[in-house]
C-alpha cells in the first residue's frame, strides 16, 4: 500500500509557473516618447500635407490613445494605413499604439518600417528608435540585447546645425 502511494506521489506534478511578462509603465513610455518627439533648437521638421480623411482618422486615433483606448487607436490607425500605406507618421503612431498594448514585436516592426520610410533625422526618427528601444526592453527586460545601440541610434537622430558666421 505504501509503495502504491509513493508511486502515485511520484506521478503528481505541480502546475507550471507562468512566464513572468514585464509590464509596460505607460506613463513613463509616453513621457519618453514625448521627449523624443520634442523639436530641438534650430531643427528642421517638415510636415507633409495630409489627406483630410487620413487626418480625421489620425485625430480620432489620438483621442482614443489619450483615453487609453489603445486597441481602438490601433484599429483606427490601421484604417488610415489602408488609405495611405507606407506613411511614416502613421506607421510610427501605429508602433506607439502597439507598444502601449504591450506588443513588443509588433511595435518594433512598425517603428522599423516608419524609420525605413521616413526621415533619418529629427523627431520622427527619434520616436522610431525610442519605440524600438522600449520594445526591446519589454521583450527582454534583463540585459535586452541591442538596447544601448538603439539608444545611440535615437541620439544620432539629432544633428546640430552648422555654425553660422
Amino acid at each position: 500500500m505504501a509503495a502504491a502511494v509513493l508511486m502515485l506521489t511520484a506521478c503528481a506534478s505541480t502546475r507550471p509557473v507562468a512566464a513572468i511578462m514585464p509590464r509596460l509603465d505607460i506613463a513613463a513610455a509616453q513621457a519618453a516618447l514625448r521627449e523624443a518627439a520634442r523639436p530641438r533648437a534650430d531643427e528642421l521638421d517638415v510636415q507633409p500635407l495630409r489627406d483630410p480623411q487620413v487626418a480625421d482618422l489620425q485625430e480620432q486615433a489620438r483621442m482614443e490613445a489619450l483615453a487609453r483606448h489603445f486597441d481602438a487607436a490601433a484599429v483606427t490607425l490601421d484604417r488610415a494605413l489602408l488609405l495611405q500605406p507606407g506613411d511614416p507618421v502613421l506607421l510610427q503612431e501605429r508602433a506607439e499604439a502597439a507598444l502601449m498594448l504591450g506588443r513588443a514585436t509588433e511595435a518594433d516592426r512598425f517603428a522599423h518600417e516608419s524609420h525605413r520610410a521616413g526621415p533619418k533625422v529629427g523627431p520622427l526618427c527619434r520616436r522610431a528608435f525610442e519605440v524600438r528601444l522600449q520594445a526591446a526592453r519589454l521583450a527582454s527586460p534583463v540585459n535586452a540585447p541591442g538596447v544601448d545601440a538603439l539608444g545611440r541610434e535615437r541620439d544620432a537622430c539629432t544633428i546640430t546645425p552648422p555654425p553660422r558666421y
